[in-house]
């Protein structure tokens, strides 16, 4: 309830935090929910085509610059108001993954999630690609917490205990697991090249039911695909390390490579058969500013003009530093 002590913007803050926090227990039936999906992954990987057929949007996916952002609205049930969800993209590759920020903040990251989509038609890229955005990701996320630790403990707590839901106490690899901080799905895209067939509509179909899930709160797909002669469908936990079995690779390989988890091995093993780029060799160096679509004449001038005087201060400022007369004492 509203004290009478709250001012005009007190009782704002307050309805967009119940906004983007369905998970509230006093939420009410019929109240608009709000959630957050960032998707990330290979440049070209087919971000774009995901969201676009979520949001049954019959458009032609076109590159994404940098961070972009659409919405989409969806009743529950009939004759209910309908939700938000916000979806934001990243372009680049991983490039410009330090914008992260501006989409995930301590305001919604109760209620957002995250969409890793990786090209299987470039595994060179793969691994790096997937380890650089998330471990980005995770960090900015860890850091959130830990200001809502000091600030509100309660939700920190949530959030925390939250990751865990998925895994149960009795998983064979619970003491192997460290959980993302917030709800991650990771999507292998253009599998079908494998198949040497048509995109898969079930495929598309399975996709977005989940990512209706994230969006909307639709009820969690219960399908499950472990056989690795098809497309795989593994919701969290329902998969280990014994089930998937050692690396590919002879006993020889597998002892003379050092790893301490499942995982760092079958790192190494999937690097020696497809030897992963380099971080700065994904770098997307090319500037958006010289691109022909987006020439406007009056910034390009100003631009130019501005550009002239960077360099002036740059050649100023390095011929000070070295007049400098340092004191060796």
């Amino acid at each position: 309830m509203p004290k009478a002590s709250d001012t005009l913007w007190d009782l704002a803050i307050a309805e967009v935090e119940k906004r983007e926090n369905p998970d509230d227990d006093d939420a009410k039936p019929g109240e608009v929910w709000e959630k957050s999906v960032l998707f990330m992954g290979n440049k070209n990987g087919g971000k774009t085509t995901i969201i676009l057929r979520c949001l049954e949007r019959e458009e032609s996916p076109k590159p994404t610059l940098a961070l972009e952002y659409t919405f989409g609205r969806r009743a529950r049930r009939h004759n209910a108001p309908k939700d938000v969800a916000h979806f934001w993209e990243l372009g680049g590759g991983t490039s410009l993954v330090e914008l992260i920020r501006i989409p995930i903040t301590s305001h919604n990251i109760r209620s957002f999630a995250v969409v890793l989509v990786l090209d299987l038609s470039k595994p060179n890229e793969l691994w790096t690609t997937m380890e650089s955005l998330l471990q980005v990701t995770r960090n900015h996320v860890n850091r959130i917490l830990i200001k809502l630790e000091k600030t509100n403990p309660e939700v920190a707590a949530e959030i925390k205990q939250r990751m865990w839901n998925d895994l149960q106490r009795d998983h064979p690899d619970y003491a192997l697991v460290d959980p993302f901080p917030i709800p991650l799905v990771i999507i292998g895209s253009k599998c079908d090249i494998f198949n040497f067939t048509s995109k898969s509509e079930a495929l598309l179909l399975k996709a977005r039911a989940l990512i209706n899930h994230l969006a909307f709160g639709y009820d969690k797909s219960k399908s499950v695909s472990l056989d690795p002669s098809k497309p795989l469908f593994i919701p969290a936990g329902l998969d280990s390390m014994s089930q998937i079995g050692p690396p590919p690779a002879s006993d020889s390989d597998l002892g003379k490579m050092r790893a301490n988890t499942p995982l760092e091995l079958w790192k190494k093993v999937f690097e020696k058969t497809f030897p992963p780029k380099s971080f700065c060799d994904l770098q997307d160096t090319k500037d958006p500013a010289q691109d022909s679509q987006y020439a406007e004449y009056e910034v390009d001038v100003m631009r130019a003009q501005k550009n002239q005087e960077l360099e002036q201060y740059k050649r100023n400022a390095s011929k000070s530093w070295k007049e400098m007369d340092f004191d060796s004492n």
